[in-house]
């Protein structure tokens, strides 16, 4: 089965109350929030009346909290190999 994967991109805020109903009806609370639904026509047409809104994917299974977590988390930069504990710990016992 197909999910929608829907992401609220930009604030509803200013907008007609029609809008924000459609946004509440999908699950859209706060930007940034990311909400799965089965691909249906009744969903697709609530996400076309809100489409400048949302940034919408076509995925196969729905995502966990923490994986969608580990998605938007960036890659450090670093990693670390040895504490310097550790090193100092090696260099004391020899």
């Amino acid at each position: 089965m197909s999910y929608f994967r829907v992401t609220l991109v930009r604030s509803a805020i200013g907008l007609p109350r029609r809008t924000t109903d459609v946004l509440k009806a999908l699950g859209l609370k706060k930007r940034m929030a990311t909400v799965f639904h089965p691909v249906t026509p009744s969903v697709a047409g609530q996400i076309m009346k809100v489409k400048e809104l949302v940034d919408v994917r076509e995925v196969d299974r729905r995502l966990t909290k923490q994986e969608v977590h580990m998605e938007r988390k960036p890659d450090p930069g670093y990693y670390i190999e040895q504490t310097s504990g550790a090193e100092w710990k090696a260099k004391r016992s020899q």
